[in-house]
């Protein structure tokens, strides 16, 4: 009878549970600087490497175009391929443009129209075959439903708000967050009227905690900053242009979110600006990314096996 007694009460006990600690939600946050995205791919590079599994990409302006191919499966090799051997210049003044295709929703006052560009990303997001296995990307779909879930930003010149473009046809999202005033005419969507979000928010790590992240890699190109920059006062009679040059939303939300990244990349590239579209300065810039995300390695190598099981 103690035999069994015994043998019952070890049938009878629970196994100990293991708790296992969940894997933070990371997310990647590509600031704006034109040519200086090329810088982006060489981090990029450093990320994969390192292991990291990104959960959310968010991106201003050419950080939403690096952002937007990485969300539906190009990666590092892919994208700097890219940058390397893509004639910006001539995507960007409508060269390579279809002559006579009409894009509704770009309309306004710029210099370039900017359909170029829009028809290349198109090309590159259908090509993947990723979205739900049509072959196509329709014009109206969830980012969320990506490969990996993505916002872009632009700023909407009505409101003089950032918009954070969540759904609709990804490579206009794309488009309407480089549109850089006076360069490039404006998208229209809906009641927006929509620029380059680097006008109010170039390294939006805000949008990316609002979408879950625990974790948020911020690849900044800013090379000069202003952090000691307070707004000042503005009056009613003041037009649009002069109040945020007195009050700069572009550089208070963007001090602030410097902050509050976690992991923090910011590429040295002196001397390099928004237009160096050149192969060299290309192939320099991803270089000196790479150099900057080598830096960054044991923190990201750290990030890539937390909460892993």
């Amino acid at each position: 009878m103690l035999i069994v007694f015994c043998f019952s009460i070890q049938v009878g006990a629970k196994t100990p549970s293991v708790k296992h600690k969940a894997r933070p939600k990371i997310a990647l946050v590509l600031g704006g600087g034109g040519a200086k995205g090329a810088a982006e791919v060489g981090v990029l590079k450093e990320i994969e490497r390192a292991g990291v599994h990104i959960d959310y990409i968010v991106g201003t302006s050419i950080g939403s175009i690096v952002g937007g191919l990485y969300s539906v499966g190009y990666r590092a090799a892919d994208l700097d391929s890219l940058f390397t051997h893509q004639d910006w210049v001539k995507l960007f003044n409508d060269k390579k443009a279809k002559k006579d295709m009409e894009v509704p929703e770009i309309k306004g006052v710029g210099l370039m129209r900017g359909v170029g560009v829009l028809q290349f990303l198109d090309s590159l997001v259908t090509a993947l075959n990723t979205y739900r296995g049509r072959g196509v990307y329709p014009d109206s779909i969830n980012f969320n439903d990506l490969p990996i879930p993505y916002r872009a930003v632009a700023c909407d010149i009505v409101t003089g708000n950032s918009a954070v473009l969540s759904h609709g046809s990804l490579p206009l999202a794309m488009r309407a967050s480089m549109a850089i005033p006076g360069v490039f005419k404006p998208v229209r969507l809906d009641s927006l009227v929509m620029l380059d979000g680097g006008l109010v928010n170039n390294l939006p790590v805000d949008v990316a905690r609002k979408m879950g992240a625990d974790i948020v890699i911020a690849i900044d190109l800013t090379q000069n900053k202003h952090p000691d920059f307070t707004p000042k006062k503005v009056r009613k009679f003041m037009g649009k242009g002069l109040k945020w040059l007195r009050q700069r939303p572009d550089f208070v939300n963007y001090n602030r979110n410097r902050k509050d990244a976690d992991i923090y990349i910011n590429p040295v590239l002196k001397g390099y600006g928004v237009a160096n579209f050149k192969a060299d300065d290309i192939r320099k810039m991803i270089d000196l990314g790479e150099e900057a995300g080598k830096k960054k390695f044991n923190a990201l190598r750290r990030l890539a096996t937390s909460g892993r099981r």
